[in-house]
């Protein structure tokens, strides 16, 4: 799709949702809903909208790691479980040079960017943000060492993206890093059910440390309870 059909679809969009709202005395935002039928990464979706038309969407003021970058698949797993196949809202902020549909996505109002955040599986993306308590939410994940943050000095993706420059790891004499969670032998990995799991504790650790929410079918912060359901 041009970038100038995807101006006209979503000018169409808005259209047809000011018409359908005109008895409100303000003027609605730019909206597109829709259900998600593809997941690409941790911050890029493919949306069908409500008139047939499939978008791509890319999450405003959040920036993920890319596919083949440390936690690249791990965070592409945890926006899956947060929107596939599922009926989103889409607050348009503009379509970037890739003609994609840059905006905040919503899921039974959670803000999604701001999820991905909070789980550790995406930093605030300085150059485009907007909303400040993104980065407390990225301070407080960090400093519970969550998903790419169990990692002690994860590079970027806007870093990544042109090969590192400029990127260093940490020297022996520089400012020492959080202390590390006592070991437990386990790493995020492949893993994705709980069939794969060897034991509770690394359905747990999956969970907290590698944004497997799949493994808490039923969101009570217990993983897999065949495996935990003598833990309690």
């Amino acid at each position: 799709m041009t970038k100038s059909r995807l101006q006209a679809l979503i000018a169409t969009l808005f259209i047809f949702f000011w018409l359908s709202l005109a008895s409100f005395p303000c003027k609605p935002a730019e909206i597109i809903r829709g259900r998600v039928v593809g997941v690409h990464d941790g911050d890029t979706i493919t949306l069908l909208t409500e008139l047939n038309q499939p978008i791509k969407i890319r999450l405003s003021q959040i920036d993920a790691p890319e596919s083949d970058q440390a936690f690249g698949q791990v965070s592409r797993q945890s926006l899956s479980n947060l929107v596939f196949n599922r009926t989103v809202r889409v607050a348009v902020d503009t379509i970037d040079a890739h003609d994609r549909v840059v905006g905040m996505v919503f899921v039974e109002g959670l803000d999604v960017s701001s999820e991905q955040i909070r789980r550790g599986m995406a930093w605030a993306y300085r150059q485009y943000l907007h909303d400040q308590s993104l980065l407390q939410l990225e301070a407080q994940a960090r400093k519970a060492r969550l998903g790419l943050w169990a990692d002690r000095n994860p590079m970027p993706p806007w870093v990544y993206r042109h090969g590192g420059k400029g990127f260093s790891e940490p020297h022996s004499d520089s400012h020492p890093a959080p202390a590390p969670t006592p070991s437990t032998g386990f790493s995020c990995g492949s893993k994705r059910t709980c069939k794969e799991m060897s034991s509770c504790d690394e359905a747990k650790y999956y969970l907290s440390r590698c944004g497997s929410a799949r493994l808490d079918g039923d969101k009570d912060g217990m993983p897999c309870e065949s495996l935990c359901s003598n833990s309690r």
